[in-house]
């Protein structure tokens, strides 16, 4: 009997001209206007032309699958899905299903759960399962888990330590994840505090003197997003005397565009404005460690019976 494992991400375009097509989805099929399209162009210009998402996630899902073998040869069977960009979260479900596989065990490479985040993956996988009669099983959050503290810190750590001839004293830890529409909040989401538990897990792990959360990456939208975002923190946190700031985007697993534009050019840009050193810790990718927790996740996963499509 063979377990499928499903695993999730955003997804990305894989060159310039795929860009409108991916936002379009995103959009949910309305394309973008061309201010719209132009601008998200010009950050994807920024970052090379491409964001290294896509090949850091296939490396994540074949160090996952290696893992997984050791642990169980033969047992596993791993396919990714996006969200956005092909394959989609159904087509892979569909590739173990005809496959054979007796059940599936999704994973979102995301630790933090929020239902206008991981709840969505999961929702999608969970009505493609049904669709299939497969049983399934899903790991919703995993912020917490000490190895995923562990590296953090980690990189923590070296992040401070690379903004030498500093106190500790002056440097501010900001720990940020994906903003969302504030509200998922009002309907009773954690997902803030669990980006908090996180960080504060973290903080104790470096005994960090000064540190707080923060957001970034918001969408183009009318409605209010959660913040501040880390570039109005910058400013706060240069008026209230630091020298130097740490950004760890702890609710994400990949260097992508958020990161390589958002953090390593927009956040850096303004750090340098305000007179504040910067830096940003390590994305985790495909760090050994990283992979051994989530194949331990996978493992322990119990799988339900199929629901009712």
């Amino acid at each position: 009997m063979t377990t499928g494992v499903l695993v999730m991400a955003y997804g990305t375009p894989t060159g310039p001209d795929d860009v409108e097509a991916f936002y379009t989805d995103i959009r949910h099929g309305r394309p973008p206007t061309g201010p719209q399209l132009s601008e998200l162009q010009a950050r994807y210009a920024a970052i090379g032309g491409a964001s290294p998402l896509a090949a850091r996630t296939a490396a994540q899902v074949a160090a996952l699958g290696r893992a997984l073998e050791v642990i169980a040869p033969d047992h596993f069977r791993t396919a990714f899905g996006a969200k956005h960009s092909a394959p989609k979260i159904e087509a892979a479900v569909n590739e173990l299903a005809d496959a054979g596989v007796s059940a599936i065990v999704g994973l979102v490479l995301a630790p933090h759960y929020s239902v206008g985040s991981v709840g969505e993956y999961l929702e999608r996988a969970r009505a493609r399962t049904a669709a299939r009669g497969v049983a399934a099983a899903f790991v919703k959050r995993w912020g917490a888990e000490p190895e995923l503290i562990e590296l953090l810190a980690g990189r923590t750590a070296a992040a401070v330590a690379s903004l030498g001839g500093r106190a500790t004293s002056e440097i501010e830890v900001v720990f940020t994840a994906h903003s969302l529409p504030e509200r998922v909040v009002f309907l009773g989401d954690h997902y803030p505090d669990e980006l908090a538990e996180t960080a504060g897990l973290v903080a104790a792990r470096c005994r960090l003197v000064r540190w707080r959360t923060g957001w970034q990456s918001a969408g183009r939208t009318e409605e209010p997003w959660l913040g501040p975002d880390i570039t109005e923190l910058l400013a706060a946190i240069a008026n209230e005397g630091a020298r130097a700031v740490v950004v760890c985007p702890a609710g994400f697993t990949s260097d992508h565009l958020e990161l390589c534009y958002d953090l390593d050019i927009v956040a850096a840009r303004r750090a340098a404005e305000l007179g504040l050193g910067f830096a940003r810790t390590a994305s985790l990718n495909d760090d050994p460690g990283l992979i051994s927790l989530l194949a331990r996740l996978v493992s322990a996963a119990d799988p339900d019976p199929p629901e009712r499509p």
